[in-house]
């Protein structure tokens, strides 16, 4: 059985449709992401799975449950973590899962042992109020907080908005080691290395439509397989790199005059780039880096939206 089952989910606002018939299967103990651009449809997705948003049309499951049949039930097995923090910033972090265990109707012994374990689960150390906390470990409190109870469902809708690298890294090996232990998170984010980083399956939402669904390498081979970049040592010489690419690769190759790269699809790894090499240096072309790569979800994504500016 599926954690999370989805069809043709709907949603609108005042005549204007802000979900378009949505599928979704999460299977249990994986990350599966959402990603999109703002105004997708991504948070309007969570919010409906879980209950605080009501669909105008489909039906979706959590847990085996009916989220507008059976909200009650699917309360009771899911956490979520939110864009912003939800801790209370006079609070320390123990002082924080202890009221959130109270909250979940767990005794006060209860709620201290439970505090003391997710305390060290998420390597939550500083003992003064949360507001002194970093962002990254404000997050990791986050997450602390929306385990109080195990659910076997964790949404997160933008969890890494606005950390700095470090404590993006953080977060993203704390939900690692959540689902080692057999959680199911949804992933919500603007970030496709984030998707890239944590996602076994992925679905990228655009105005209000899945446009695409797989895992992450398999949406990437959508784009042809391997790519060649090109970085050249002279600007004014990028078209002309770019046309010798092209005629070499057989493919229609991309230009980036920021950063004077040549990029293009390549079916044959090894001979496409000697004779590239071969190629720019019989024209006096003098390459500065050059790399066989995989096609980043980036350009996935704009393959697939069509490159839409959002």
């Amino acid at each position: 059985m599926a954690a999370i089952s989805v069809r043709g989910l709907r949603k609108t606002y005042g005549g204007k449709t802000a979900l378009d018939g949505i599928d979704l299967d999460v299977a249990p103990g994986t990350v599966y992401g959402l990603l999109g651009p703002n105004g997708a449809g991504k948070s309007t997705t969570v919010r409906i799975l879980t209950t605080l948003l009501r669909p105008s049309g489909g039906r979706a499951e959590v847990a085996g449950f009916d989220v507008r049949t059976q909200p009650r039930q699917v309360r009771g097995r899911i956490g979520l973590v939110g864009q912003h923090a939800a801790v209370d910033e006079l609070l320390t972090g123990r002082q924080n899962l202890e009221m959130f265990g109270r909250l979940h109707h767990l005794g006060a012994a209860a709620a201290r042992a439970r505090a003391d374990e997710l305390l060290e689960r998420f390597g939550i150390e500083h003992p003064g109020p949360a507001g002194e906390y970093s962002g990254g470990m404000r997050r990791r409190l986050d997450l602390a907080a929306s385990m109080i109870l195990s659910p076997p469902v964790l949404f997160l809708d933008e969890p890494t908005t606005g950390l700095d690298p470090r404590s993006r890294t953080e977060i993203w090996q704390a939900v690692r080691d959540l689902v080692a232990g057999g959680t199911t998170v949804l992933l919500t984010t603007q970030y496709l290395e984030e998707a890239d980083q944590l996602a076994d399956r992925i679905a990228v939402i655009d105005t209000g439509r899945v446009v695409a669904e797989g895992t992450p390498e398999a949406l990437k081979a959508r784009l042809g397989g391997d790519r060649l970049d090109v970085v050249v040592h002279d600007r004014e010489r990028l078209l002309e790199a770019a046309e010798i690419i092209e005629r070499v690769a057989g493919e229609p190759a991309e230009t980036d005059p920021g950063t004077r790269r040549v990029s293009a699809p390549v079916a044959e790894r090894v001979r496409t780039l000697a004779e590239a090499l071969n190629a720019l240096s019989a024209a006096g072309i003098e390459a500065e880096d050059v790399a066989l790569r995989r096609p980043t979800l980036d350009e996935v994504f704009l393959h697939i939206t069509g490159g839409d500016r959002r």
